[in-house]
């Protein structure tokens, strides 16, 4: 039996739409949906009722403790032996579930992620980074754009976790972000496998800025090192990619101040591919133009993350959680 784990921070518009998605699924068996209201002061259970007879909802409401733990205290409380993990600002197709069970019947895992897409209803912002956070030309295969990955690392805005792999790992740590590849690291250290689902997409809408999305993909970069430091055998070298981007986008400019200007057009080059990239995948010109914001703003923000916290932890040799408590929430016991 399924059951879907949704963490939950102030934002019952959201829950509405997830639920309405969710109510409208094309699956015939019967399945379980856990919300966990982390500490809001605006709660969604007025929202609930809308739902009754078409839904079996859990509803729970708990301390601020972060998305990981009140992830972990709903699949405690859940009755299913499989657990769906959603964030709030999800949104399903009537077939998600359908091809979930598939895919598993056909090939069983303990742990699984799927990808995200963009609705025609977005805003020309989430629109641009959704297209920075999925293309091919940027992140996609990391986040569930390409099945060309050794080892696939869910996330979890869209994860799908066994009974006995939670149970067994204990569930999510608390760290965020960083909290689903550190899941998935411990998962195969105890000898769980994981994989993406192409077909079982989530539309992440994304409720985003660009000063916001700034913030989230700084915080992103920090937490890699921080990985790295706690399991340097995953180490990969594509982790510094977005450091070096930067790097190298300054000394090229540099570089062109001095007349040698083949290393500065080599940039302009990636992002004319981008921009034509962005034009086809959204047919969309404002869209392919707000993407080249996107992917800068998503490069600048992990590159320099990273390398501030590579130079904390790994060159200072301080520890994560006293130079970076802003990564850290406090679990509830």
């Amino acid at each position: 039996m399924f059951s879907f784990i949704i963490p939950v921070y102030n934002r019952p518009d959201e829950i509405d739409e997830l639920l309405e998605s969710l109510s409208q699924l094309d699956y015939e068996h019967p399945f379980e949906v856990v919300i966990v209201e982390d500490g809001s002061t605006v709660t969604c259970d007025f929202v609930l009722g809308k739902y009754k007879g078409k839904l079996d909802i859990a509803y729970y409401y708990k301390e601020n403790s972060g998305p990981g733990d009140s992830r972990n205290y709903g699949m405690r409380l859940a009755k299913g032996n499989y657990f769906l993990i959603l964030d709030s600002d999800c949104i399903l197709p009537k077939e998600y579930l359908t091809q979930v069970s598939k895919s598993l019947e056909n090939s069983y895992v303990d742990c699984f992620g799927g990808p995200d897409q963009a609705l025609e209803s977005f805003s020309v912002i989430q629109k641009a980074i959704n297209f920075s956070m999925t293309s091919f030309l940027t992140t996609g295969g990391i986040r569930g754009g390409s099945e060309q990955v050794a080892k696939f690392q869910p996330r979890s805005f869209n994860m799908g976790l066994s009974k006995k792999a939670f149970e067994a790992s204990n569930g999510f740590g608390n760290i965020h972000p960083g909290e689903d590849p550190d899941l998935s690291i411990r998962l195969w250290k105890l000898g769980f496998e994981t994989k993406l689902i192409p077909e079982a997409y989530v539309y992440h809408k994304r409720r985003i800025d660009w000063n916001k999305f700034f913030i989230q993909v700084n915080k992103f970069g920090k937490a890699r090192p921080i990985l790295n430091y706690w399991y340097p055998e995953y180490t990969k070298f594509t982790f510094w990619l977005p450091t070096l981007f930067c790097i190298g986008l300054l000394m090229s400019i540099i570089f062109a101040l001095f007349g040698i200007k083949i290393f500065l057009q080599l940039y302009v080059t990636y992002f004319v591919v981008l921009f034509l990239a962005a034009l086809w995948n959204t047919k969309k010109l404002k869209i392919a133009l707000y993407s080249l914001v996107a992917v800068t703003i998503q490069f600048y923000g992990y590159g320099t993350g990273f390398l501030i916290a590579y130079w904390n932890i790994f060159i200072r040799k301080l520890k994560p959680e006293i130079v970076h408590p802003e990564l850290f929430f406090k679990i509830n016991k």
